[in-house]
């Protein structure tokens, strides 16, 4: 008891002697532990939500009847409204971003989650063309790249801004290549934009990373704090789930 009454005098003895400067790091240090814990917590919750409805999904005949059909040639499809919910992500990225100057902190979380359902049901078809066992390899092999890559984002004193421009290029190009081939249907070119993807979401998470923790600010307001906490997790969402997805079409193995 003697020692704890010692170390806690200790504590504020060296608190009041701070400057006014090594106050305001400290303060930065602890509220930035809290803000970055906040991201991940939001950002891991929807990675959970997207998971578990893409499973209850995938296992609830009623919904797949609604989500998929089998064409003429016995190939299994998107359905009209499985078209409608596999875009619909976009749009509540769409909203998010530019309607976060008008929705309260607490609007924004509740879209955040619905988007990350909607996610879910635009991903429950990995269930019907990859086994069990190879979907679980696959994430925890993402979950575990995935922490790697943040925890160096975070630490790194070097300076990431400048790869930015390169991973959005990189990000663009995935994007056109993977609409090119949904017309070409080519498996060499989606081995292409797999292993391309794996790199420029793998940078991305680092990028991310260390951007969302330049935007922390001690002069934050709670509000305004939440909001780069939802905006972040999802930054950090989608840097997850789409290299879950690009090493799962390289490494899942399908029914």
């Amino acid at each position: 008891m003697a020692f704890n009454q010692n170390d806690r005098f200790q504590g504020r003895s060296r608190a009041e002697h701070m400057s006014p400067a090594e106050a305001h790091a400290a303060g930065i240090d602890v509220g930035l532990r809290k803000y970055m814990l906040s991201v991940y917590n939001y950002m891991a919750g929807g990675v959970a939500l997207t998971g578990a409805v893409a499973y209850l999904a995938a296992n609830t005949p009623a919904i797949l009847n609604l989500l998929y059909s089998v064409g003429a040639d016995g190939r299994v499809g998107p359905s009209g409204l499985g078209y409608l919910v596999m875009f619909a992500p976009l749009a509540f990225i769409l909203v998010m971003n530019f309607g976060l100057n008008k929705m309260s902190a607490s609007t924004l979380q509740m879209v955040f989650w619905a988007f990350a359902a909607t996610m879910g049901l635009s991903l429950s078809h990995i269930f019907l063309t990859y086994t069990g066992v190879s979907i679980t390899r696959v994430f925890f092999i993402s979950a575990a790249s995935f922490a790697g890559l943040s925890l160096y984002g975070y630490t790194t004193k070097k300076d990431l801004s400048g790869f930015g421009s390169f991973l959005i290029m990189g990000l663009i190009g995935i994007i056109i290549a993977s609409i090119v081939n949904i017309f070409l249907a080519s498996s060499a070119l989606q081995f292409v934009i797999s292993v391309v993807g794996v790199l420029v979401f793998a940078g991305l998470t680092a990028y991310d990373t260390q951007k969302i923790k330049s935007i922390y600010s001690i002069t934050d307001g709670a509000e305004v704090m939440a909001k780069k906490s939802i905006m972040g997790a999802v930054n950090l969402y989608l840097d997850f789930v789409n290299l879950f997805m690009m090493l799962l079409q390289l490494f899942g193995n399908r029914e």
